[in-house]
């Protein structure tokens, strides 16, 4: 069973690792099982495609889109100065919620 992760769908997060090292994206989907982000045109990969019949008006030929990025290779964006942080889970009143470790803000 995998954990959940502390990064979530259209979170701003910095990549700290690869050959994206320091560009920002948006998360546009998350694998927990696969411990995977996919980041908004980061780690572009192609892919070659043709009609199929079950979706014969697709777009045939060399697409691009966006690839896989394990977890520990991306890092939050600290939505107070814009840096990487890591995130923590506080507690209050029963409700849970994730806060930036740099400033110790709360992360919508």
């Amino acid at each position: 069973m995998a954990a959940s992760l502390k990064i979530r769908r259209d979170d701003e997060v910095v990549v700290i690792s690869g050959k994206d090292r320091g560009k920002t994206g948006r998360v546009l989907r998350v694998e927990p099982k696969k411990e995977r982000v996919y980041v908004e045109g980061l780690n572009i990969v192609k892919r070659h495609q043709k009609p199929s019949a079950m979706n014969p008006n697709a777009q045939a030929g060399v697409i691009e889109r966006e690839g896989p990025i394990h977890v520990s290779n991306v890092a939050l964006v600290d939505p107070k100065d814009k840096k990487p942080t890591r995130v923590g889970i506080k507690r209050e009143g029963g409700k849970r919620f994730r806060v930036a470790r740099r400033s110790d803000t709360q992360i919508d």
